[in-house]
């Protein structure tokens, strides 16, 4: 059977509707879409320990046992594969950072500590990393501006930051290690190298231009015994080499290198990247944010923890990650192929790399 397009009025075939950019929002939202959003998930947003828990714990035991496994093993390719599983496990546990900056202390008592200690203390990415930073990322008129410490305009920016900004990703353990082993105990006999340590080299950011305020109140008590867990732990990482030799240290570099720069690919996809500074509607930072929702898998791998359904958590920043899947079918069933909603969707890694890079492209 032959399908056709709708016929306008007149009869003549009608085009199909454009997909909504962000563009098309810069002054006023799609009220319609962000009631929809509110009616229709009252009763999501529970963050449940029974999912959070397993899931942390799970993800970090395959994670380091992998870690284990390609250290001890006598042949190549079952070290590169146990390191490949170990990089994505710990991906996925050091991905909860993202959830704690968004739910409550009291939602999940003891998660926050335990994370740390399992995870964010032993990968030196403590969770003080991520709060108080990845909130001003969310705000109403500082996303997308020169404050966002987590946005920068890629997609109009020169051909070679692409791959500049990717593999600089490599770097990151290394780095962390001297963050903790050098700067930090430092930081306490210079007190001008602590200020300079906080405000630049103590935020997971992505804008340079990002200076952090000095932390106070509670939050600072959580600061100092996160750092000291964070400069004991890099020092016993260093002092390993002494009593077993480099191959171990190197070997859990390596499959961290790797962690770092699937997260950095991620975070390259996270967004569109099109905004040039300008405070912007909700709707229009919703757009220029990305949703990979099913049938594919592949983003439930590179874009764990909720994270696939990126533009959504933009609209619900306080959805736990486990009801999100929920929440984006009732609001894609509801408000329908061609809807602004559908304007955040997209179809895979590749085909967003392949538009911001065709945009950095364009000469301006």
């Amino acid at each position: 059977m032959t399908m056709h397009q709708p016929l306008s009025p007149a009869g003549e075939t009608s085009a199909p509707k454009p997909r909504a950019t962000r563009a098309d929002f810069l002054s006023a939202d799609d009220k319609d879409m962000l009631r929809a959003a509110r009616d229709m998930t009252k009763d999501l947003g529970e963050a449940r320990a029974r999912i959070y828990w397993p899931d942390m714990l799970a993800s970090a035991a395959i994670g380091y046992g992998g870690i284990a496994l390609a250290i001890i093993a006598s042949e190549l390719w079952v070290a590169i594969a146990a390191g490949l599983v170990a990089s994505l496990a710990l991906y996925r546990a050091l991905m909860f950072i993202h959830e704690l900056t968004h739910i409550s202390k009291s939602a999940l008592p003891g998660f926050r500590t335990g994370w740390n200690l399992l995870v964010g203390i032993p990968l030196l990415t403590p969770s003080f990393m991520y709060e108080g930073v990845h909130v001003i990322h969310h705000k109403r008129t500082q996303y997308g501006t020169v404050e966002d410490p987590e946005y920068l305009p890629l997609a109009l920016m020169k051909p070679w930051s692409l791959p500049l900004f990717v593999i600089v990703a490599l770097l990151a353990p290394v780095a962390l290690i001297i963050r903790a082993a050098v700067l930090v105990p430092l930081g306490v006999v210079f007190p001008a190298l602590r200020r300079f340590t906080w405000a630049r080299f103590s935020a997971l950011s992505i804008n340079p231009e990002f200076r952090r305020k000095a932390p106070a109140g509670d939050f600072a008590k959580r600061v100092r015994w996160q750092e000291a867990g964070v400069f004991v732990w890099s020092w016993m990482l260093i002092g390993s080499v002494v009593m077993l030799g480099w191959t171990p240290l190197l070997t859990a570099l390596a499959i961290l290198s790797f962690t770092a720069l699937l997260n950095q690919l991620r975070t390259l996809v996270a967004h569109l990247w099109e905004n040039e500074g300008e405070a912007m509607t909700v709707t229009a930072q919703f757009l220029d944010s990305v949703n990979v929702p099913p049938p594919g898998i592949a983003a439930e791998i590179w874009a764990p923890v909720g994270l696939r359904y990126h533009a959504l958590h933009h609209l619900m920043p306080s959805m736990p990650y486990h009801d999100l899947p929920e929440a984006h079918r009732r609001l894609a069933r509801a408000l329908g192929t061609g809807s602004t909603y559908d304007g955040a969707n997209h179809p895979g890694m590749a085909t967003l790399v392949g538009r911001i890079a065709k945009s950095t492209m364009v000469k301006r």
